[in-house]
């Protein structure tokens, strides 16, 4: 349940004559080219009818964009990703109940609840996908946005990261060059930036270490047992809830996101 409890980012304002014309483009199209639901035997003009249904789901949504959704936003905050779910399986089967009604009005009440039980299994899987799809957009133009802000932010620091050999030399390098750091046994690989090539370098120290010695730098991130990676760096993430892999640039090497890990990675970019 988690995830439904989620924070959904919306716009504070409301596009209803936008949304009202990709609604009634939509019903309307799938109406007119696919002739569905039996509408291929309708015996009068069909691309009228399209028209007029397009017409009511352009009122539909207008009225519940403008009507309901506003009054939801303004009186539930935060906004999640459950109400937002809600919100849209509501929308659709308004949309769904007005249509059926003014093509069916003498229809029976049997007929009318096998209607009302297909659109709620139609409405939730458009829900689902909607809600999560447009989510999912927002994490990732949130990543772009918070990554491009952070690399600005430290385009002039410099860090070290020490070895703990006796004899051993430091590795000192600018911030945004670092690409992940790797356990292995008793030492790291550091992965970084020089003169734009991917250059590796093995320093004597653990990941504890080195994540103490960056810990004023929240995009330097633990993303599993053995990795630590520099968000700055991300061109790529994919996954889901379970795990996710990284891409860093410069480098094709896919970087693993344990499941544990996930949830800060999001609370990071959300």
């Amino acid at each position: 349940m988690s995830i439904l409890t989620r924070k959904y980012p919306f716009s504070e304002d409301i596009h209803w004559l936008r949304d009202s014309a990709i609604s009634s483009a939509i019903v309307f199209l799938i109406l007119y080219l696919l002739q569905p639901f039996g509408f291929a035997m309708y015996p009068g003009n069909k691309l009228l009818a399209a028209l007029i249904f397009g017409l009511i789901t352009f009122c539909c949504t207008a009225v519940y964009t403008g009507v309901v959704l506003r009054f939801l936003y303004r009186h539930i905050k935060p906004w999640r990703i459950w109400h937002e779910g809600v919100a849209i399986l509501g929308m659709i089967v308004f949309i769904a109940i007005c249509n059926f009604l003014f093509a069916s009005y003498q229809a029976n009440i049997n007929e009318f609840l096998l209607f009302l039980y297909w659109a709620l299994i139609i409405g939730a899987i458009i829900t689902v996908f909607s809600v999560f799809l447009e989510y999912n957009r927002h994490l990732r133009n949130q990543m772009e946005t918070l990554l491009s802000n952070t690399a600005e932010e430290q385009k002039n620091v410099v860090i070290t990261i020490s070895d703990s050999n006796v004899r051993g030399n430091d590795l000192t390098l600018p911030l945004n060059n670092l690409l992940y750091i790797e356990a292995q046994k008793n030492n790291v690989m550091v992965s970084y930036l020089c003169e734009g090539k991917v250059t590796s370098k093995e320093v004597h120290s653990t990941l504890t270490a080195v994540l103490d010695e960056l810990k004023d730098y929240e995009n330097v991130f633990q993303c599993h047992r053995s990795f630590v990676v520099n968000l700055n760096n991300i061109t790529s993430a994919r996954g889901n809830s379970n795990g996710y892999q990284l891409i860093l640039k410069g480098s094709q090497y896919i970087i693993p996101v344990s499941r544990s890990f996930v949830p800060k990675l999001k609370s990071f970019i959300a």
